[in-house]
C-alpha cells in the first residue's frame, strides 16, 4: 500500500462537521475555560447601541480584545467607559459565531490604578469647564441668614450630626435633610435627584424651599468620592437655582462638584459655619452698632443744635418784627376802610347820574309805536302803488299778446289751411291736386279740395298763349299767415 493511499484512507476516516457545530464546540470550550477573568487594557472604539448595550475593544501593545456590556449590566456600572481610559474589565470570555471572533462579556469596570483615574478625572474636568459649568460669573452669594437649610448627605453617617450640632451652636435654623447614598452604585443619581428635588419645591409645596443647600460627605479615597465627580451630579449643581455649598471629603480632597458649586467648604463642619453667623457674636455686634449709632445721632444733634443757636443769633428779634408788622397792618386796614367808603360813594353818584340820563320805558314805547304807525301807513301806500303798476303792466302785456294772436289775423280776412292730419299747411308745394284741406275763418270753418296749384294753371295758360290777369290773391304784399 502506498503512502498516498494511506493518507486518503485517513482523510476519509475524519467525521464531517458543520460550521455551526464547530462554533458551538468552540463556544463551550472557551466559556468553560474562561468563566471569570480580569483583563487590563485601554478602551477604544466605544459606542452605545440604541438597544442600550455597550460595545468597545480592549487593547494593549500586543493585542486587541472585543468587549460587550449588556444593557442590564451597563445600568449598574459605577464607571462609564470612555475612549482612552485604561481599565480592568471583569467578566467571562465567549465567542461570537457571526464573525468568528472571541470577546469578553463585561460585568464590571475598574480604573487601572489611581494615576489613570486622575487622568480620566482631569479630562472630564476640562470638558465640563469648556461647557462653562465652572465659570465664576455663575457663582451666587450665600444668604446672610437663611431661614431653611437643605442638606444632602447620608442619614447614618457622622456628617449630618456634625452639621446639625454646629448649626445649633452657632445659630439654630430649620434644617431639611435629604437622605442619599454617598458612594457605591446609584449614589450619583440619588445626589443629583436630591439637588433637583430641593429646587423643585415652591410655595405650594408641603415643605418650605431651602434658602441654601449643603452637599456633604466625609473623607475617603478617590474611588469613594467618585460619585461626586459624575457628570449628572456636576450638571445638577450647575443648574441649581438655590446657592449650593460643596462639603465633600477633607480639606485636601477635591471633586468636580467643588468647581460647579457656588462655594467650596473644606469640611462639612466648615460648611455649617459658612452658612450661618454666630448668634451671640451677631447680637453683640448689633448691640455695639446700636451704641455707636446712638452716639453718632447724639453728636449730630448736638452739632445741629449749636449751628441752630449760631444762626439764631444772626436773626432779628421776631417779637419786634411782629410788632412792626402789626402796626403796618393796622395802618393798611384803616386806609382800606376809607378807600372802600369813598369808592362806594363814587359808585352811587355815577349810578344816579346814569339813571337820570335814562328815558322812561313808556315814553320809549310811545315813540316806537308812533314810528311804527307812520311806517305802516307808508308801507300800505307803497304796496297799493306797486299793485297798480303791476296791473297796468299786465294789461299792456295782455293787449300786446292779444294783438299777436292768429285769431286777430283771421278777423282781417285771412284763413288757416290745415291738411287731413290737422297740421297747418305753410307751402303750396306740400299740396297735390285732389288733397282734402280744412279752412278755418274768423267765424266758422269749411272743407275744400285742391283742384290744382297756381303754377300749374300758369303753365297751362302760357301754353294757350293767353295770359290771365293776376288775381288779388296773388298779391304778395299781404304776407303769410303763419
Amino acid at each position: 500500500m502506498s503512502v498516498e493511499q494511506s493518507t486518503a484512507n485517513t482523510d476519509h476516516n475524519l467525521p464531517e462537521m458543520g460550521v455551526g457545530e464547530i462554533s458551538t464546540m468552540l463556544k463551550a470550550t472557551v466559556e468553560s475555560a474562561f468563566q471569570r477573568v480580569r483583563v487590563r487594557g485601554e478602551i477604544s472604539g466605544f459606542k452605545r447601541a440604541p438597544s442600550g448595550h455597550l460595545y468597545m475593544t480592549l487593547k494593549d501593545d500586543d493585542a486587541v480584545l472585543d468587549a460587550v456590556c449588556w444593557r442590564g449590566t451597563a445600568a449598574r456600572l459605577r464607571l462609564l467607559p470612555e475612549d482612552g481610559l485604561e481599565v480592568i474589565a471583569t467578566g467571562r470570555l465567549t465567542t461570537y459565531a457571526g464573525r468568528s471572533k472571541y470577546q469578553i462579556v463585561v460585568e464590571n469596570f475598574e480604573v487601572a490604578g489611581e494615576g489613570a483615574l486622575l487622568k480620566h478625572l482631569e479630562g472630564r474636568r476640562r470638558q465640563l469647564a469648556a461647557e462653562g459649568l465652572f465659570d465664576a460669573d455663575r457663582k451666587r452669594e450665600l444668604p446672610f441668614l437663611p431661614d431653611v437649610i437643605g442638606v444632602v448627605t447620608s442619614p447614618t453617617g457622622a456628617v449630618v450630626r456634625d452639621i446639625l450640632h454646629r448649626l445649633a451652636d452657632r445659630f439654630p435654623r430649620r434644617v431639611l435633610v435629604w437622605p442619599v447614598l454617598v458612594q457605591g452604585d446609584g449614589a450619583a443619581e440619588q445626589v443629583a435627584y436630591a439637588i433637583e428635588g430641593f429646587n423643585a419645591l415652591d410655595d405650594a409645596s408641603a415643605m418650605p424651599r431651602p434658602d441654601v443647600l449643603i452637599v456633604a460627605r466625609g473623607g475617603g479615597s478617590i474611588e469613594d468620592l467618585w460619585a461626586f465627580n459624575e457628570d449628572i451630579v456636576v450638571r445638577a449643581a450647575a443648574r441649581s437655582d438655590i446657592p449650593l455649598i460643596s462639603a465633600v471629603g477633607h480639606e485636601t480632597d477635591t471633586t468636580l462638584l467643588d468647581f460647579a458649586a457656588d462655594v467650596r467648604a473644606p469640611t462639612p463642619t466648615a460648611a455649617a459655619e459658612m452658612v450661618v453667623p454666630v448668634r451671640y457674636e451677631l447680637q453683640a455686634q448689633v448691640a455695639d452698632d446700636g451704641i455707636r449709632l446712638r452716639g453718632s445721632v447724639m453728636r449730630q444733634l448736638q452739632k445741629l443744635s449749636l449751628r441752630l443757636e449760631g444762626l439764631a443769633r444772626g436773626l432779628p428779634d421776631p417779637r419786634r418784627a411782629l410788632e412792626e408788622r402789626s402796626q403796618w397792618l393796622d395802618e393798611w386796614e384803616e386806609r382800606l376802610r376809607n378807600s372802600l367808603g369813598a369808592g362806594l360813594r363814587s359808585r352811587r353818584q355815577n349810578l344816579a347820574a346814569s339813571a337820570a340820563s335814562l328815558r322812561k320805558p313808556d315814553h320809549i314805547l310811545r315813540m316806537c309805536a308812533e314810528r311804527l304807525a307812520v311806517e305802516s301807513r307808508q308801507l300800505i301806500r307803497a304796496l297799493g302803488e306797486t299793485v297798480k303798476d303791476r296791473e297796468r303792466a299786465l294789461s299792456q302785456t295782455s293787449a300786446l299778446l292779444e294783438s299777436y294772436s292768429y285769431e286777430r289775423v283771421l278777423e282781417r280776412g285771412f284763413a288757416l289751411v290745415a291738411d287731413a292730419d290737422g297740421k297747418p299747411v305753410t307751402s303750396a308745394k306740400a299740396l297735390q291736386p285732389g288733397d282734402q284741406v280744412a279752412l278755418r275763418f274768423a267765424e266758422g270753418a269749411a272743407c275744400a279740395a285742391i283742384m290744382g296749384t297756381r303754377e300749374e294753371k300758369f303753365r297751362k295758360s302760357a301754353s294757350r298763349g293767353t295770359a290771365r290777369p293776376k288775381s288779388k290773391a296773388s298779391d304778395t304784399r299781404q304776407g303769410k299767415l303763419l
